[in-house]
């Protein structure tokens, strides 16, 4: 495996994790807002499936 290999999939291990933890916080504020439990979980996977999509672009850009 080669360098430039490693790089990008850590880069896309970082996001995840980072998409992970912005979707955590975004069901977490809208609990704290009185959302319902069916609307916490969709904004957290809209946060979450922004954040992989901005993943999936910087690892397009690097490879």
């Amino acid at each position: 495996m080669s360098l430039h290999t490693t790089v990008v999939l850590l880069v896309c291990a970082v996001m995840v994790i980072i998409g992970v933890l912005t979707g955590a916080a975004a069901g977490f504020l809208a609990r704290l807002d009185g959302a319902s439990f069916p609307a916490v979980i969709t904004r957290a996977a809209v946060a979450f499936t922004a954040t992989l999509t901005l993943a999936v672009m910087v690892a397009g850009r690097l490879t």
